[in-house]
């Protein structure tokens, strides 16, 4: 068996508490007929209206195609529109239709809800600690990624 490590605790723990808590967010979704998925759609289209599909398959680590049959589904549901780009008339633009609204209000309550639930027993300032702390390790992670990402494209440059 491997050594304690408290660098690997943390790595396990974190990705823990994302798993159930995606857990967590499908079932309460679900009193409203939709999937933690379809609710990450809305709150990113909240917040980046507008989005072009495939930025919005970047944001949410999805395939383009898994995000359509998501985008189908709220497009059916009356949530959200495609919209041509006037620039790229290859590319569709996603926007949030009126009906999305009293939603996003109702699942952010939900969402605050459930964090208040998850949190119990841990004070403010130690949430306000944590998130500053994951922000950091977010950032390193993202600064790795893209330093690989970089020497990825230039090792191929050089044989393309």
């Amino acid at each position: 068996m491997l050594p304690l490590s408290l660098n690997r605790e943390f790595a396990f723990t974190v990705s823990d508490v994302g798993r159930m808590l995606r857990t967590y967010a499908d079932h309460r979704a679900s009193q409203f007929g939709i999937t933690r998925a379809q609710w990450a759609v809305l709150v990113r289209l909240d917040r980046f209206e507008g989005l072009k599909q495939s930025e919005l398959a970047e944001m949410l680590d999805l395939q383009p195609i898994s995000l359509t049959r998501l985008l189908d589904r709220l497009c059916n549901g009356g949530l959200i529109e495609r919209r041509s780009d006037p620039t790229d008339r290859r590319a569709k633009r996603l926007f949030l239709m009126p009906a999305a609204r009293p939603l996003l209000e109702q699942l952010g309550e939900l969402g605050e809800d459930m964090m208040t639930i998850a949190l119990v027993g841990v004070s403010r300032e130690t949430v306000e600690r944590m998130v500053a702390q994951l922000a950091i390790v977010k950032e390193n992670l993202r600064q790795a990624i893209q330093q690989k990402n970089a020497g990825t494209h230039a090792a191929g440059s050089r044989y393309g």
